[in-house]
C-alpha cells in the first residue's frame, strides 16, 4: 500500500470550519438522500470532527465509523480520521489504536507517526498526572493516619 501525501496535518483538526462551511456539507449530505455519497459523508465527517464542539465531533466519529465498516475501500482514510477523532476529544487509547491500526499497513507515513507520537505523548501526561494525584492521596491519607494515631496515643 502507498502512502497517503494528501492527509491533513494535526494541526488542522483544531480549525474549525465557519458555520456556514459546516452548514453547506450538511446540507449536501441531506439534499443526497436517501443514500449520500461515501464523499459527502466523508466530508461532513471531517467537518464535525474540526467542529469545537464536543457532540459534532462525536457525530463525526460515528460517521467514519459507518464508512470505516461499509466501504473497505475508504478503511484506511478513515483509520487515520477516525484516530484524529478521538484524539480530538480526549480519547487517546482508541486514537492509538486506530493509528496503529493504520501504521500497520503503512508504517513510514509521516502524518500517522506524527500523530501516534503526540499521542503518546498524551496516554504518557495523563499517566504521569494520574500518577501524582494517587501519590498525593496517598501523602494525604499517611498523614490523617499519623495524626489520629497521635491523636489516639494522647488519649491513652
Amino acid at each position: 500500500m502507498g502512502k497517503l501525501h494528501y492527509l491533513p496535518a494535526l494541526g488542522d483538526l483544531n480549525t474549525p470550519l465557519s458555520e456556514q462551511q459546516l452548514a453547506i456539507l450538511e446540507q449536501q449530505v441531506e439534499k443526497e438522500k436517501p443514500e449520500p455519497s461515501i464523499q459527502s459523508q466523508f466530508n461532513f465527517a471531517w467537518g464535525l470532527i474540526k467542529s469545537s464542539d464536543k457532540a459534532d465531533n462525536k457525530q463525526g466519529i460515528n460517521i467514519l465509523t459507518d464508512i470505516f465498516k461499509n466501504v473497505p475501500s475508504r478503511r484506511r482514510e478513515c483509520l487515520y480520521y477516525l484516530s484524529m477523532g478521538c484524539y480530538k476529544i480526549g480519547e487517546f487509547k482508541e486514537s492509538k489504536r486506530y493509528v496503529d491500526a493504520l501504521l500497520v499497513h503503512e508504517p513510514e507515513n509521516l502524518q500517522a507517526l506524527q500523530l501516534k507520537n503526540e499521542i503518546d505523548n498524551e496516554i504518557a501526561k495523563d499517566g504521569l498526572i494520574g500518577f501524582a494525584i494517587i501519590s498525593g492521596l496517598t501523602a494525604v491519607g499517611v498523614g490523617l493516619a499519623g495524626a489520629f494515631i497521635k491523636h489516639q496515643s494522647r488519649k491513652n
